[in-house]
């Protein structure tokens, strides 16, 4: 609260909108699940579901001290950002589970449904599952009436980050589970995370591209918490290649824009901000330097660390100035060429023609030739 405090009070009169939290998925489930994120330990029983109660309450304290000593002094917004998959069933028969999977997601039940706390299936499956294992209680810290109502309705947007999909099916005897979600199944639900062979993946080993997944994601936003203001804080593609020319980028871009258009006018989701991950190469997580994201390519050997825009800035500058998906020339852009390939040349003949043809001259200020004859002109 005292960071958050001293964030507000600087910078309130700037900055209007915030995030408490980026992707408590990533903080809490990779990390504690696979061991190799910050704090660096492995603890898949316990950690990330102690971290997922601690991100809440960090984030609802956050929230409750901006609406109650900032929002009237600043008028600003605040809120938490998730970063979802999108989960549909690889048949119909594994719709239940699919449902499962993505109620398994439970910082989002507590901050933006109607009742909070955690989803009440989940809490009975991780309860039992603990029982089983010979636990004296759930591995799932519990939330007291307190905790419950202090989390509920902290929120004046909804922060999405999206990159990829997969598909849900219930575990077979002989399936072997690995971490969630980046290792493709949830072993507290029995489930295993798969991607369509026709989907194109991206540098990344987790990144597979399914445009249709974003437009869905929102849709259902949208059914589960009604007309809430959606910001897209991060929708991007990770490559491994350094050329210029990344029209894979702009291709993901393209489709993805349409998805988030359809969602908009066609499913009446509020959608009103749309991040683009990102504007210059980063180090990506384990990734570091291999997988880049940017808008501009960096050039990591050089000591000033040079940028050189890839086709896809250019692609996405006429996206902002255009407002649409598939851009028009700018008035400039039609204009300039138009005037230097076709009038410009056409004014240069005329000169040419009134300086060294006296006869052409004459024709065109004399007002007497009001028909011209060829065999008289020659």
């Amino acid at each position: 609260m005292d960071y958050a405090k001293v964030a507000f009070s600087l910078y309130g009169d700037r900055v209007k909108t915030w995030i408490t939290i980026n992707e408590p998925i990533i903080i809490c489930d990779v990390a504690y699940n696979r061991g190799v994120f910050a704090p660096g330990v492995k603890d898949p029983d316990f950690g990330n579901y102690i971290c997922h109660k601690n991100i809440l309450l960090a984030h609802a304290k956050a929230w409750r001290v901006y609406d109650e000593e900032y929002r009237l002094k600043y008028h600003g917004r605040v809120g938490i950002t998730n970063h979802l998959y999108w989960f549909e069933p690889s048949s119909e028969e594994h719709k239940e589970i699919t449902d499962l999977v993505n109620l398994y997601m439970v910082c989002i039940h507590a901050v933006f449904s109607k009742e909070g706390g955690w989803p009440p299936k989940i809490e009975k499956i991780i309860a039992d599952n603990s029982k089983k294992q010979g636990y004296p209680r759930s591995r799932l810290p519990a939330l007291s009436k307190q905790e419950i109502i202090l989390i509920k309705g902290t929120y004046d947007f909804f922060g999405l980050n999206y990159y990829t999909s997969r598909r849900v099916r219930k575990a077979r005897v002989d399936d072997k589970f690995h971490d969630w979600p980046l290792g493709d199944s949830c072993v507290e639900i029995s489930a295993i995370l798969e991607y369509d062979k026709t989907w194109e993946r991206g540098a990344c080993s987790w990144f597979w591209v399914y445009p249709q997944g974003i437009r869905n994601i929102l849709k259902s936003i949208k059914d589960s918490y009604g007309n809430i203001e959606v910001l897209i804080t991060e929708n991007g593609i990770a490559t491994k290649s350094s050329n210029l020319n990344d029209y894979e980028r702009i291709d993901y871009y393209k489709k993805h824009l349409e998805q988030v258009w359809l969602a908009i006018y066609k499913d009446g989701v509020n959608v009103t901000t749309y991040t683009a991950w990102t504007m210059i190469d980063n180090f990506e997580w384990l990734d570091g330097y291999t997988a880049q994201f940017g808008l501009y390519q960096v050039d990591f050997s050089s000591k000033n660390r040079t940028r050189k825009p890839r086709a896809s800035a250019k692609y996405y500058s006429d996206v902002i100035r255009s407002h649409s998906y598939v851009p028009k020339y700018s008035t400039d852009e039609f204009y300039l060429p138009l005037l230097f390939y076709t009038f410009l040349p056409c004014i240069l003949m005329m000169v040419i023609l009134l300086l060294y043809c006296p006869m052409v001259a004459k024709l065109l200020y004399d007002k007497r030739y009001r028909l011209i004859n060829i065999t008289d002109t020659f």
